[in-house]
């Protein structure tokens, strides 16, 4: 789940100036390319060097989104930027859509690149997908760093605003004149109103180090993602402060040095009376 299609244009045009690269993120031709994967063709773009890290963006979204990370993040890892189905340069004209088609995609694609594991960042969507990625191709993720993910569309685990405000746009969406664009959109929303469902008891399974994180006035409850991080047997928590759903643009350098640290550090489990000396 993501609101970056609600955002008013003016914050998102404030979130844009800040730190902002001369390099177009998402339709960058020396970096970008198309893979066919699954029945689509999957727009990529690839950075830097070294372990590959996979960065899957949020419902809406596109590489673009991530253009506080990808330059950061390309001085250590080879960063592999993805469009996902039916978003972006990714087109996917079906009438279908869920999140465990987007998983396949990855997978598919990380087979294709013959990429044997990596580690990944999900912001939302993306974070619902690294978890199924996690749970079902454990050996295909290395590390998962996930913000504002959720388990269930359920109202009760979603900031009533969110989900009230999701409800009534896809409801306009639905009462629209219906051409491509419109149909596309439709079906993104419509998917976060039914999806995900992923069981508690799935998290379990996951075998691999995740850091958890959301903000304190996220569009998922912070008690949700505390929900999350409870149930993933080697996992870290980290709350934003001040923070709603764009917890990595809005907190951009802090976010982005924590997960360097968390992929380049092994999990250790921290004691209740721990403490630096």
């Amino acid at each position: 789940m993501i609101l970056i299609l609600l955002l008013p244009c003016s914050l998102f045009a404030q979130q844009q100036k800040k730190g902002a690269k001369a390099i177009n993120y998402g339709s960058n031709a020396k970096a970008g390319k198309y893979i066919a994967v699954n029945g689509i063709k999957m727009y990529y773009e690839t950075y830097g060097a070294g372990q590959p890290l996979l960065m899957i963006h949020g419902n809406g979204g596109s590489i673009a989104h991530f253009k506080y990370q990808i330059p950061y993040f390309a001085k250590y890892y080879k960063v592999i930027a993805v469009d996902s189905r039916a978003q972006g340069k990714t087109i996917d004209t079906s009438d279908t859509l869920n999140y465990q088609m987007m998983t396949e995609d990855f997978n598919a694609l990380l087979d294709a690149l013959k990429i044997d594991s990596a580690n990944v960042i999900g912001w939302s969507d993306g974070g619902i997908n690294g978890l199924l990625l996690a749970v079902n191709h454990p050996e295909k993720v290395k590390k998962l760093a996930i913000t504002g993910a959720n388990l269930t569309p359920d109202p009760s685990v979603l900031n009533p605003a969110a989900f009230a405000m999701i409800s009534e746009y896809t409801a306009n969406l639905q009462s629209a004149k219906q051409d491509a664009a419109t149909k596309n959109t439709l079906k993104l929303f419509q998917m976060m109103l039914v999806e995900p469902n992923i069981p508690v008891t799935d998290l379990q399974k996951i075998k691999c180090p995740v850091l958890v994180m959301g903000g304190d006035n996220d569009a998922i409850k912070p008690a949700h993602t505390l929900q999350i991080f409870e149930n993933i047997p080697q996992a870290y928590l980290w709350i934003f402060p001040a923070a709603g759903h764009g917890t990595l643009q809005r907190y951009s350098n802090e976010f982005n040095t924590k997960v360097k640290e968390f992929f380049a550090q092994p999990y250790r489990k921290v004691k209740w009376d721990d403490f630096d000396q």
